[in-house]
């Protein structure tokens, strides 16, 4: 494929992981580039696909990959067309499911949708945002119950005519489940089937998705063409392995950086992403050229911090954050107020250690409070706490003070 991508402009190409179709014709519905040039000709800019299931309520780092270029998108002068899936996130995206998935309430997608427009940047500075919601011309965002809803069951039995049982079982996911004889439910097959009417209902040019939603999109193009509208192009992105440097980034395998952390608690995370990583983080998550830097692993592993957590917070909240940082693993304990606070007023003393993690809500009980300072894993101004019973007598002794949770977390004590 990377013959055929050598036309396609450098924003286009940076990190993508499949693009469908690709051909060297000048068909610009088989040619993205024909299809761009043709945009460009009549200065009628692309419309640019975008679905988000709003099934939980925080974004990470692995989210934004397919955001950053929808935003390289706006910026080139195209139209970001986000769909909010509030109708489909109630069946659920069976993608990388080994089961049915449960399917949520109106009033839980609603919820987890005003929480992912925040992080995308809604009502922020598009110069400190994911993606440019003030521009002009720039942005559509839909609720695409706006028309599944209305679909009677005449339309829905058509929609179901565009696909056979056969092609659903070659979906990896429906395929594995079948043979270990998990149960699937019908109303799944329904949900690539409505994705794709998604498509059709916002006249998509290029749909995104990351490279596990290539079913998905290319049922796009089928129901586009069904419905005798001009097929979008499938744009993939890669899946970005966590921070424990093997699986897919996932807030349920906590090896996930938020989109929402604290700059101390992004860069903290980022500084220690493994050296195998940090250049595909680097390709990713940033628009820095890897030529352009330092071949040193512990060198590109800060800058790469530094530039992520600057993307979304800003360079002086950055540098901040990698300031404070090195001072505290260095011991120095003098950061300058960048770090989130934790009050201690609802702490009753005198306290022991293991209440006082569990009081203050580090700790989700007080057993693993006492295992993570069995383990060294609680730090107090740099020094350790090991024993789970020593007792503080007063707030005095911690005021100030910067708790220490594992590598990553860090919370000035204060009143």
């Amino acid at each position: 494929m990377a013959e055929k991508l050598k036309s396609l402009p450098s924003w286009v190409t940076r990190g993508l992981g499949d693009l469908f179709p690709t051909s060297d014709n000048m068909d610009s519905d088989q040619s993205l580039v024909s299809r761009l040039d043709q945009a460009s000709k009549t200065k009628e800019p692309l419309r640019i696909k975008l679905g988000i299931d709003p099934t939980g309520s925080e974004m990470h780092l692995g989210h934004s990959i397919v955001f950053r270029k929808l935003r390289a998108f706006q910026d080139a002068g195209h139209k970001a067309v986000l769909i909010i899936g509030d109708f489909t996130a109630r069946i659920g995206d069976p993608t990388g499911k080994s089961n049915t998935r449960v399917q949520l309430t109106r009033e839980q997608v609603e919820a987890n949708s005003r929480t992912y427009l925040e992080q995308l940047g809604y009502g922020k500075d598009p110069m400190k945002s994911l993606l440019d919601f003030e521009t002009p011309e720039r942005l559509e965002v839909h609720r695409n119950s706006d028309w599944l809803e209305s679909l009677d069951l005449t339309q829905i039995i058509e929609l179901l005519g565009n696909a056979t049982v056969g092609q659903m079982l070659a979906k990896e996911d429906f395929g594995n489940r079948y043979n270990s004889g998990i149960p699937i439910s019908l109303h799944e097959f329904l949900y690539p089937l409505l994705q794709g009417f998604d498509s059709f209902a916002v006249n998509a040019d290029i749909e995104l998705g990351g490279t596990d939603q290539k079913f998905n999109v290319a049922m796009g193009r089928d129901i586009q063409r069904h419905f005798c509208k001009r097929p979008q192009f499938g744009l993939l992105m890669p899946i970005l392995v966590g921070l424990d440097g093997v699986n897919k980034m996932s807030k349920s395998l906590e090896n996930f950086v938020g989109l929402n952390e604290d700059p101390l608690s992004m860069y903290s995370k980022l500084e220690k992403v493994p050296d195998l990583l940090v250049r595909n983080y680097i390709d990713l998550l940033t628009d820095l050229e890897l030529k352009d830097l330092p071949s040193q692993p512990r060198e590109l592993q800060k800058i790469m911090a530094l530039e992520v957590t600057s993307n979304h917070h800003g360079m002086t909240a950055a540098k901040a954050a990698q300031l404070d940082a090195a001072r505290l693993i260095s011991g120095t304990q003098d950061a300058e107020g960048h770090i989130l606070e934790l009050s201690l007023d609802d702490v009753n003393f005198p306290a022991k250690a293991f209440y006082l993690l569990s009081k203050l809500g580090v700790s989700p009980s007080s057993s693993e409070a006492r295992r993570q300072i069995k383990g060294g894993a609680i730090r107090i101004d740099g020094e350790k706490i090991l024993d789970p019973n020593f007792e503080f007598s007063d707030a005095g002794m911690l005021l100030g003070k910067v708790l220490q949770i594992g590598k990553k977390t860090f919370r000035r004590l204060t009143i």
